[in-house]
């Protein structure tokens, strides 16, 4: 089953949750769960980084604490919210003897990024490593979901994407928290992170809001060393915001729009229209 297909029955069969004392806003299938409880609204997210996947062997440990923090810091942002509190989990391969080190350096960047640590647990097995981060942070108004999107929005990216992996960009990216928080401003009416690919995420809002992206692979800035825009498109791990809105804050470019369609997403390339859904990260399929 690829990864989109299994979050699409977890997203399915997980509608109509009722909680005890709180309300759920929003459940699974958005950058977070949305939490009505005491009169305050919470955004929850949890993320998980595992060695040989997200990052590789070897990879300095300050830069392994930095990203499993960030990942989740980043569904926080992707939400235009405030980070409260984290709590962290650490599967540790047997004999691995910097335990301490490590999450010494995930505290400090989580503190760096007001989510300061406060629970957690710790295992030892067979490998790889594998850091589970759980953030909680505070909704800045009305949830700010994926599938909020409008006809004749705008599509707008707050920077340049691609060659994040090859660059190393993906473990020193900055979550856009002041981004999130702009574009809410602005009026914006659907927002994600992108983590898993422009193309296969931008489909992600296409399909919630039930509408079509359209979005001009000449106007997406690329980073110098992305490679063609399909490369650029598909890789992943960027950590920038695609947002939908009928103004462009501050910071964005704007590269599409939102027109009536089939629900989903379209490049236009040289004329051409291709699908978005095969441009991303899907850990099911022969990419993952």
């Amino acid at each position: 089953m690829h990864e989109r297909d299994l979050l699409d029955a977890i997203r399915l069969r997980s509608s109509g949750i009722e909680l005890d004392g709180a309300d759920l806003v929003t459940g699974p299938g958005d950058d977070c769960a949305v939490v009505r409880i005491g009169g305050e609204t919470l955004l929850i997210t949890v993320d998980q980084l595992v060695e040989g996947r997200h990052y590789d062997p070897g990879t300095e440990l300050d830069l392994i604490a930095r990203k499993s923090i960030a990942r989740s810091i980043s569904d926080i942002a992707a939400m235009a919210g405030e980070p409260l509190w984290a709590t962290a989990t650490g599967l540790l391969p047997d004999g691995f003897s910097h335990g301490d080190e490590l999450f010494d350096s995930m505290k400090r960047w989580a503190e760096s990024w007001d989510a300061p640590l406060i629970g957690g647990d710790i295992a030892f097995g067979p490998g790889p490593m594998v850091l589970t981060v759980t953030v909680v942070g505070r909704c800045l108004g009305a949830p700010l979901l994926r599938s909020g999107a409008r006809v004749g929005d705008g599509v707008y990216v707050s920077g340049p994407i691609g060659g994040s992996l090859a660059s190393g960009r993906h473990l020193t990216f900055a979550p856009r928290l002041d981004a999130g928080r702009a574009v809410r401003a602005a009026g914006a009416t659907a927002l994600i992170d992108l983590s898993d690919g422009l193309g296969i995420d931008a489909q992600r809002i296409g399909v919630l809001s039930g509408l079509r992206l359209r979005i001009e692979a000449d106007a997406v800035p690329l980073h110098d060393d992305a490679g063609m825009w399909r490369d650029a498109f598909a890789a992943g791990e960027d950590y920038e915001l695609l947002a939908c809105g009928p103004a462009c804050p501050g910071g964005f470019i704007r590269i599409g729009s939102v027109v009536d369609g089939a629900a989903g997403a379209e490049i236009i390339a040289a004329g051409s229209e291709h699908a978005a859904a095969s441009l991303g990260w899907d850990h099911g399929a022969a990419n993952g």
